[in-house]
């Protein structure tokens, strides 16, 4: 078990709220949290016990997902919206592990997370990496301030892993997903990860009433149906939507209730 470290407070951190990057954080097995995220944390976790597992298997992916991409696909750019507190095995650490001139811009609208960015603004002497304050909520927002660290002339690799969960209406939230693809150019590719009452996650639903009763943001699940429409007109990438924890994953990962997906913009 990790020793909680204190986070530095500042005027919009509240520390009497649970909320979702630490809690994420917490279930990570790390140290940037509070009691009541600990505490709503655990709860969750009586009540879905595999949610640790679908912490680990999103990150996981998120190696896999980068390390595909800065490689064989050969994308120097990304967008990393919603990126949550630093830990091991962050986007820029994997892409410019593979290729060392990767461009890489976080955005997060957490005030924690702001205050961490220090440690997500380091970068290999070949590359960038940059962090940005913004709602995903504002993806017109965003695309302005990404510039001049993305050349949004060049293919980019948009990702949204576990944040558009964060967007209840599903209007707003393709509507996000089209705004940011509308913007990238023809090799641009997109990275979702989004959970769901499906693949073995129905007993998550009194879990997530709990969440949105206790904790802040509110979060909702989406179907299949749901998820594949953030990838209308893209091209999958094998082998397409599966659970997160399988998509090229080794042979017999176990399946956790996390919808993953790569595609690419013909």
């Amino acid at each position: 078990m990790t020793e909680a470290r204190i986070i530095p407070l500042n005027d919009r951190i509240r520390s009497d709220v649970a909320h979702n990057a630490r809690v994420w954080n917490h279930w990570l097995g790390g140290k940037d949290n509070y009691p009541v995220d600990r505490a709503v944390g655990d709860r969750v976790t009586g009540m879905y016990p595999s949610i640790g597992e679908v912490a680990r298997a999103d990150r996981a992916f998120l190696g896999r997902a980068v390390r595909y991409l800065a490689g064989d696909a050969g994308i120097g750019q990304f967008l990393d919206i919603g990126t949550g507190l630093p830990t091991a095995g962050n986007t820029h650490e994997v892409a410019q592990h593979t290729a060392p001139d990767s461009r890489i811009v976080y955005v997060d609208n957490d005030p924690a997370v702001l205050v961490h960015a220090r440690a997500l603004l380091t970068s290999s002497p070949e590359g960038a990496t940059e962090y940005i304050e913004a709602d995903a909520r504002h993806p017109e927002r965003i695309l302005r301030a990404v510039e001049p660290t993305l050349d949004l002339k060049k293919p980019v690799a948009v990702m949204l892993l576990g944040t558009l969960n964060f967007v209840l209406d599903t209007d707003e939230a393709q509507r996000i997903v089209r705004t940011l693809m509308d913007a990238v150019p023809s090799g641009s590719h997109l990275v979702l990860t989004h959970p769901t009452l499906e693949l073995g996650g129905e007993g998550n639903e009194a879990a997530m009433r709990f969440w949105n009763e206790d904790a802040t943001p509110p979060i909702t699940a989406r179907s299949r149906t749901e998820f594949a429409a953030f990838l209308t007109g893209l091209e999958l990438v094998e082998p397409g939507i599966v659970s997160c924890a399988r998509w090229r994953a080794e042979p017999g990962a176990v399946e956790v209730a996390q919808f993953g997906a790569v595609a690419r913009k013909r």
